[in-house]
């Protein structure tokens, strides 16, 4: 079975924490807390729009692995070209909507620029979203089509990965393989608050499930003891992964 360039090689590899904070600042600060407690450093709209972007490029040039969630739709060339700028950054992953063309065009993009070190993520469908959210959207559905249907057209587009609800893992490691990588937010420790999100599980759960990477947010970033709460969330993974 072919295996991604971009598949973790450890259990801390795999643990995604996003910094959803509204100062740069204030992400410096969680940063420092959680240094070399985490694989991958999310930095979300909230934070783009504070001087995120800048901050994730010296965060990659002193060697973290960056997840830029911009989850881009627009025109192929507006795509393509948005694309071969991230490229330039450092960063290891970004999200685009699992749309066929914007996947197509920004593939296209990461070509043109020579860049094999970034890993394009399409999402699927938000874990934020259910069977009535998705309907409310004006998709007819079910739910688990339109994310396999987007999961296949992420592997023909040539992507790095999708993004996905864990609950989804197991039927879209059955889809992709090793080829894409999996990401899965909506993880929630056991006892944690789901918040938003609606389709949840543990941090086991979604290893088990076929996940290659937990996106692991308020739970971490929110702990008395950030640190100590991504230590925590380590452990399960290792032991779900045996």
């Amino acid at each position: 079975m072919p295996t991604s360039p971009f598949a973790p090689t450890s259990a801390l590899d795999r643990l995604m924490l996003p910094v959803d904070v509204p100062t740069v600042s204030e992400a410096e600060e969680l940063v420092k807390k959680t240094e070399g407690k985490v694989g991958v450093y999310k930095i979300g709209m909230e934070l783009q729009f504070a001087g995120g972007l800048e901050f994730a490029r010296d965060l990659a040039a002193d060697g973290k692995k960056i997840f830029l969630d911009v989850k881009l739709h627009d025109i192929d060339n507006t795509i393509e070209k948005a694309v071969r700028n991230v490229a330039k950054m450092g960063v290891t992953f970004m999200t685009l909507h699992g749309y066929p063309k914007t996947m197509r065009a920004a593939v296209k993009g990461l070509q043109a620029e020579g860049n094999p070190n970034l890993c394009l993520l399409g999402v699927t469908v938000l874990t934020s979203m259910d069977e009535e959210d998705l309907v409310a959207a004006g998709y007819r559905g079910p739910l688990a089509e339109v994310v396999e249907t987007r999961a296949r057209d992420a592997r023909a587009a040539g992507m790095g990965g999708i993004v996905c609800a864990a609950t989804e893992a197991d039927k879209m490691r059955t889809i992709l393989g090793g080829q894409l990588v999996i990401v899965t937010p909506g993880i929630r420790p056991a006892g944690s608050a789901a918040g938003d999100q609606r389709r949840v599980m543990t941090p086991a759960e979604a290893i088990r499930a076929g996940s290659d990477y937990l996106v692991v947010g308020r739970p971490i970033s929110k702990a008395e003891d950030p640190g100590a709460a991504a230590d925590a969330v380590v452990r399960e993974i290792e032991s779900a992964l045996g």
